[in-house]
């Protein structure tokens, strides 16, 4: 488990947005960026440091990339801290 680049994603407000947005459902990088006042460089690096945590999937449609919120990482998250609590899991 690599939490050190998770961890460092979600230190970021804005980051924590992007992910509250695909929690919704997937979206292209322009409809991501339409929620913010900030430049389309810059929702890029948001969504490159997303992707390099793993916790966005990314998939090409034509000439769009649409981002996909990947859960999986935050599960893992979420039984390590519970296995630190002393909490039973199921796996």
């Amino acid at each position: 488990m690599a939490f050190a680049n998770t961890f460092k994603a979600l230190s970021d407000p804005a980051r924590r947005q992007i992910l509250e947005l695909l929690k919704k459902g997937p979206m292209s990088a322009g409809e991501i960026g339409a929620h913010f006042d900030m430049t389309g460089a810059t929702i890029s690096y948001h969504l490159k440091i997303l992707r390099q945590a793993d916790l966005v999937f990314e998939k090409r449609e034509k000439n769009y990339i649409i981002y996909q919120l990947n859960t999986t990482v935050l599960e893992e998250i979420i039984l390590w801290i519970s296995s630190l609590k002393g909490e039973e899991t199921d796996s």
